[in-house]
């Protein structure tokens, strides 16, 4: 009877055992799946994107930014970093919540959209602009500002484009930092406003993994000086943020070719 009750047990065992894997497998399987889903959903928001890109030159044949405001009047910008696959069209909400799982089609998407800091001005007139974006892997969203966090990628890469409704801008990245997502330094864009950017300073040099002082200086003598903020999430520590500094420069025409 007890040899019995031990193979009824065994049995009953082996197959909470069995169906548990069952399970585990087909979770796997399925969070596998929609993984893929996400990434592919988000890729196939930017290739579609990408021939909505407006034009930068005069003359130049392309789409006008009137075409991306008709897919979405919270289009704001557009902003590329050269030699990434950061190439997206850039949102702003009523607040910060509202475009994080929400594409630029306005349709419920994980991956969300490239946005501007709801406290900032839209035309990106103030002192310093912050864009938030997901880290993705395969260089989704935001994901490759991660290349900036290595010493020779900041090197040899340190130039990009914002395109507003009225005005282009050349933009040329000056620093690389990791920080935290409390830190008011970086997340509270009034103070900047408010403050001299020479109180951020010191700030800049503590934290930057990478530094182009040479920059820093040249825009700290600038009467209006104009800062975009990158920011994205980092895996380094709880809450730890990638934050790539740009300098944005009125883009003048024929400034390549007189290069």
């Amino acid at each position: 009877m007890t040899r019995i009750l031990l193979r009824i047990a065994n049995a009953i065992v082996s197959i909470v055992v069995l169906l548990s894997l069952t399970i585990a497998g087909a979770y796997a399987g399925y969070a596998l799946w929609d993984n893929s889903r996400i990434y592919s959903a988000a890729e196939d928001v930017q290739a579609d994107m990408i021939k909505l890109k407006p034009k930068t030159e005069e003359g130049e044949d392309g789409p006008t930014f009137a075409e991306l405001l008709n897919v979405n009047p919270d289009v704001c910008g557009w902003v590329t970093l050269d030699n990434t696959k950061i190439d997206h069209p850039i949102v702003q909400g009523q607040d910060n919540m509202c475009y994080i799982n929400t594409d630029v089609y306005g349709n419920f998407s994980l991956a969300g959209s490239i946005f501007l800091d709801s406290r900032n001005q839209n035309d990106f007139s103030d002192t310093v602009s912050l864009l938030y974006g997901h880290h993705m892997e395969h260089s989704g969203m935001f994901g490759d500002l991660d290349l900036y966090k290595d010493p020779d990628f900041f090197r040899e890469n340190k130039t990009g484009t914002l395109i507003t409704p009225d005005e282009t801008y050349d933009l040329e990245i000056f620093a690389c930092l990791l920080t935290e997502a409390s830190d008011k330094e970086i997340f509270e864009p009034t103070d900047w406003h408010s403050n001299n950017l020479h109180s951020f300073e010191p700030y800049i040099q503590e934290n930057a993994l990478s530094l182009r002082q040479d920059v820093l200086d040249a825009l700290l003598e600038q009467e209006n000086p104009h800062i975009l903020v990158l920011s994205t999430c980092s895996s380094e520590f709880t809450d730890a943020r990638t934050i790539v500094l740009a300098t944005m420069t009125p883009h003048r025409l024929g400034a390549e070719e007189e290069a």
